[in-house]
């Protein structure tokens, strides 16, 4: 199964010193390093609805690629890496968690209880925990998998603090068959729900 097809480049993202809110966004499949096109959207929307608060940013280092076990594994790890060294580093930075397609995926398993599918749980310390401040996910693989479904009713700790984006007809969420829908979160204003939607809990 292939998530996340790319529609733009986008360059990589660098984190700030101790933002006042950091978002660490993994991309989607065959995405060049960076944020990518959704992540790049996704940010510029919660910096439009923070006001002065500062927002840095991290992108997940991962391959991205079509080995998908091993990928979004790799991405878990960097994922869960950064997220210890920004509660350490920076206690008072609000801490949101993003991921687009394939990149949903790598989020999904910092905040499951149980394996589904390619997604094994890999959560956070509890120390780290509290720092998380939100999760947004788009395009997410976790709802048409056996025994999956929204990231929101799948993760007992974090499912009040998730938005799960889906499109309708998206078929790597959805189930459906509209070939562009995977393309749409910015166009069908799911990228400004899940802004708005962050931006209320940092």
């Amino acid at each position: 199964m292939r998530f996340g097809f790319p529609r733009t480049g986008a360059p990589a993202a660098h984190a700030q010193s101790c933002g006042d809110v950091e978002v660490i966004f993994a991309r989607g499949t065959g995405e060049p390093a960076g944020v990518g096109w959704l992540g790049t959207a996704f940010i510029n929307n919660v910096r439009g609805k923070v006001g002065a608060k500062s927002v840095s940013t991290y992108a997940v280092d991962y391959p991205a690629d079509w080995n998908l076990y091993t990928s979004v594994r790799a991405g878990g790890a960097d994922a869960l890496a950064r997220i210890h060294a920004t509660a350490a580093a920076c206690p008072n930075t609000r801490i949101v968690l993003g991921g687009y397609s394939q990149g949903a995926g790598v989020i999904d398993q910092l905040a499951i209880a149980q394996p589904v599918g390619v997604f094994t749980p890999m959560p956070p310390p509890p120390e780290d925990e509290p720092r998380i401040a939100a999760i947004a996910v788009f395009g997410n693989p976790l709802r048409t998998m056996n025994n999956g479904g929204s990231l929101v009713d799948k993760s007992p700790v974090y499912g009040g603090r998730t938005i799960d984006q889906c499109a309708t007809g998206d078929k790597y969420c959805d189930g459906g068959t509209d070939s562009m829908a995977h393309y749409a979160y910015v166009q069908n204003g799911m990228v400004d729900q899940a802004g708005a939607f962050v931006a209320a809990r940092v």
